[in-house]
């Protein structure tokens, strides 16, 4: 007769998946006893319990006054978490995007983070398309070159310099994605071990990828107008990080933009340390309004900007660019070739490129952006009547980022409504120091459906209420 498994050793096992899966690293600090007793709804002392086997197995080590923490015998080889179902494994930054990616289309998905299909410039993508097809041969069949299509490139470059930041054509290097970007980044310059900062808390894919990496995470606490910048002095001082990566402009999850007081001091500290910042600038054409940037600031001294087409155009004609200084770009470039043989697809940055130069791309931007503060008002007077309220109200974007009523932890609200076939994000998959379980990212193109709310209404109160709410 097969034995159930004991409430002890299911806890284990979710500590041995997070650390497979690179959520927990060797140097990271485990959840408190009773914060992950809440997690996985457990007592205390069966965390208790599950943390002295662990350390008995040479997995985690306790340390006097401040908890336990993973060992450097504790990694395994990288491999995906094996689970039968969307809740067997644990919430952690892999989780909102396997669950969002992977999901069919009558699952409703508040928490994933890109616009509906039917609100991107679909055809004027078609119409790019048909253009490259009829276009040159060579665009269809040979590799790129190693910076990327100079037509794209000089575009970039040329909205830079109405922005205010004048460079050359050759600092800009394409890549796969947004994420391809980071990804160089991080193995040009900094190596398993280091310390890169991010905010707290930041984009879930940032801790995901510098995970695999093997990089050690230390999270700064943020703002309304960015990251706590006594705090990042602090850290900057006593951890010696490589690298900050960060959304200058409505950031990711909190929608929130950097201060120019804000910016100037993190410069400060950035050229005082030799610190490379790195901005991820993926909603500028989400902005009705300019704000500061770090890159534009600075001149590409100090700081890396990168950013990807995915959220405004479309999601699957994938390019991402860094734009750096030169002997950096030089390096990126070995590293892209390294990796991926040259950059992005000549098909695909010619449908950018075809597109960006049409006067389409801009009429639909100003429609997202009309229909965005629609949406957001929408949903925030809805969300409000659960007694959710958001912790700033942004200036743009599509995201919400939201505080539950007290006593509510998001990540068990998110594992229920997986039973409604609703996938959300909870705070906890942005939070490095894991304090963010009152909190929820909601974003706004895909809360149309009001089931969703009703659904909300149920795991919060156990009442079903019927909203009555226009189309956003």
């Amino acid at each position: 007769m097969k034995h159930q498994p004991t409430r002890t050793s299911a806890i284990m096992e979710a500590i041995r998946q997070r650390i497979a899966t690179r959520s927990l690293v060797p140097g990271d600090r485990l959840p408190s006893i009773r914060q992950f007793a809440r997690t996985m709804q457990a007592s205390p002392s069966t965390v208790v319990q599950a943390y002295d086997r662990l350390a008995a197995e040479g997995v985690i080590a306790p340390r006097l006054g401040s908890g336990f923490y993973v060992t450097g015998r504790a990694l395994p080889p990288l491999s995906l978490a094996e689970a039968s179902t969307p809740a067997a494994r644990a919430i952690d930054p892999f989780w909102v995007s396997r669950q969002s990616l992977d999901s069919d289309p009558s699952v409703l998905k508040p928490g994933c983070g890109w616009i509906p299909t039917e609100w991107m410039p679909n055809d004027t993508l078609r119409k790019a398309l048909r253009a490259v097809a009829r276009g040159e041969s060579h665009v269809l069949s040979e590799y790129g070159g190693t910076r990327g299509a100079l037509r794209l490139r000089r575009l970039l470059a040329s909205q830079f310099a109405t922005e205010g930041l004048a460079i050359s054509p050759d600092q800009v290097l394409l890549a796969g994605s947004g994420t391809q970007a980071v990804d160089l980044i991080c193995r040009l310059l900094a190596r398993r071990g280091d310390t890169v900062l991010v905010d707290d808390p930041c984009y879930f894919n940032f801790q995901a990828l510098l995970r695999a990496h093997e990089i050690r995470i230390v999270g700064v606490p943020y703002t309304a107008t960015g990251p706590d910048t006594a705090a990042f002095e602090r850290i900057v001082q006593q951890e010696k990080p490589r690298l900050y990566i960060t959304n200058s402009v409505l950031h990711n999850p909190t929608g929130a933009t950097l201060s120019p007081q804000t910016a100037f001091r993190l410069l400060s500290i950035a050229a005082a340390s030799g610190l490379v910042i790195v901005e991820d600038d993926i909603f500028t054409d989400f902005e009705t309004i300019p704000s500061p940037r770090l890159a534009i600031m600075d001149g590409l001294e100090h700081v890396i900007r990168i950013g990807s087409f995915s959220k405004a155009l479309s999601a699957s004609v994938r390019c991402g660019y860094i734009a750096a200084r030169k002997d950096l770009i030089e390096g990126l470039i070995d590293l892209q070739v390294a990796t991926s043989f040259g950059a992005p697809s000549p098909m695909i940055t010619e449908v950018i490129a075809d597109v960006l130069e049409g006067g389409n791309y801009r009429k639909h931007m100003l429609e997202i952006q009309r229909r965005l503060e629609k949406s957001r008002k929408t949903v925030l007077h809805t969300l409000e009547t659960l007694g959710i309220f958001p912790w700033i109200v942004p200036k743009g974007g599509f995201y919400l980022w939201c505080r539950l009523p007290d006593g509510q932890d998001s990540t068990k609200i998110a594992l229920d409504s997986l039973h409604d076939k609703i996938i959300h994000a909870p705070g906890n998959v942005f939070s490095v120091s894991q304090s963010a379980s009152a909190f929820m990212r909601f974003n706004v193109t895909q809360c149309e459906n009001q089931r969703i709310f009703h659904s909300l209404e149920k795991l919060l109160t156990g009442r079903n209420v019927h909203f009555y709410q226009d189309d956003t």
